[in-house]
């Protein structure tokens, strides 16, 4: 059994731990049309907050980069600068079939064939759109990661 002492003095590193093993920051980044899905689970009848996933602006406070939709040659420079930017562990996931392989796209010079030739993926979304379930499923999959 804990003493008294025990469970009302710690250490702010043992507090951080236990934040950070219990939520998911996500990196608020949508291309296209997946966004919107994106935007879905994190809605009312989803509520990704209510999970510990609150969306952030900002790469040096996210742990998590959904990749929501179609990334072209000239913006694949950009996401690598945001992932190099993020702090660890950090996570990514390909959300939707142009993210994946180009989608409908697969043709176009102008379009990357799957951003895991970009940064590292650690999960995949299929679906054209993609659902906001498999969204809230995959982010609890990395949550259990965490700890």
């Amino acid at each position: 059994m804990n003493s008294l002492s025990d469970i009302f003095l710690t250490n702010l590193e043992k507090i951080a731990k236990w934040a950070r093993d219990r939520s998911v920051w996500p990196l608020a980044f949508g291309t296209s049309c997946c966004a919107v899905e994106m935007m879905h689970a994190a809605a009312s009848r989803i509520d990704l907050d209510r999970y510990g996933c609150l969306f952030r602006a900002s790469p040096k406070q996210a742990d998590l980069m959904i990749v929501a939709g179609t990334v072209t040659v000239k913006l694949a420079e950009q996401v690598k600068i945001l992932y190099d930017q993020m702090l660890f562990p950090k996570y990514v996931i390909a959300m939707g079939s142009c993210a994946i392989s180009g989608g409908i796209y697969v043709d176009s010079p102008h379009v990357i064939q799957g951003i895991d030739k970009i940064v590292p993926v650690d999960a995949y979304i299929l679906g054209c759109p993609p659902l906001p379930e498999d969204l809230a499923f995959e982010i609890m999959k990395i949550k259990g990661q965490h700890t």
